[in-house]
């Protein structure tokens, strides 16, 4: 298992080598992990996405708030990253993707997640892929279903309007930088 000082400077490796896919210097806070998926009802869940799952600051908190059937399906771009994922969370619920959030329809081969929890900075992804990654997500939810994304900054929310018919905000201080917390529903046909 990892220490968290390990952890924090394979991500700033990361980081620094892939600034537009990372988007942070440091893994998101667990208070800021646990406002975001107080959002969204992951203890009915059977089947949860997670997006751009780096270090695992999410993955923990999901499957400690899924039973013992539901399924976590975690997708890392960062070959390096994945495998600290695989590595620190031994769990048979979590099926890590060593792969871009890209091929979240494929992979999910017509399963529906009734949550999506997204980390991705979508405003420093390379031009047109966050809101590919954002209509696939939307597109893959099951009825009813609820895509949770964290940023940090504001500049999603016109495109979460675009593709939600309600977008829930709130702000978590307790990160750094301060994280921006969305919970989105009602998926618009496009």
């Amino acid at each position: 298992m990892n220490s968290p000082l390990l952890e924090r400077v394979q991500f700033l490796r990361a980081f620094v080598m892939h600034p537009r896919q990372v988007g942070a210097v440091l893994p998101t806070s667990q208070r800021a992990v646990s406002d975001m998926l107080a959002l969204a009802p992951l203890e009915a869940a059977t089947l949860v996405v997670e997006l751009g799952a780096g270090t695992g600051s999410h993955t923990q908190a999901v499957l400690d708030r899924l039973g013992p059937q539901a399924r976590l399906i975690a997708f890392e771009i960062d070959p390096a990253l994945a495998q600290v994922l695989r590595a620190k969370v031994s769990d048979p619920r979590l099926q890590v993707v060593a792969g871009s959030a890209e091929t979240v329809v494929e992979v999910l081969d017509g399963a529906r997640p009734e949550v999506v929890v997204s980390a991705l900075p979508f405003t420093s992804l390379p031009a047109g892929i966050g809101k590919v990654i954002l209509q696939r997500a939307a597109g893959v939810l099951a009825p009813g279903g609820t895509l949770l994304v964290l940023q940090y900054s504001p500049l999603i929310v016109p495109e979460l309007h675009r593709l939600f018919g309600s977008v829930r905000r709130r702000v978590c201080l307790r990160n750094v930088p301060p994280a921006w917390l969305f919970a989105c529903t009602e998926p618009k046909a496009l």
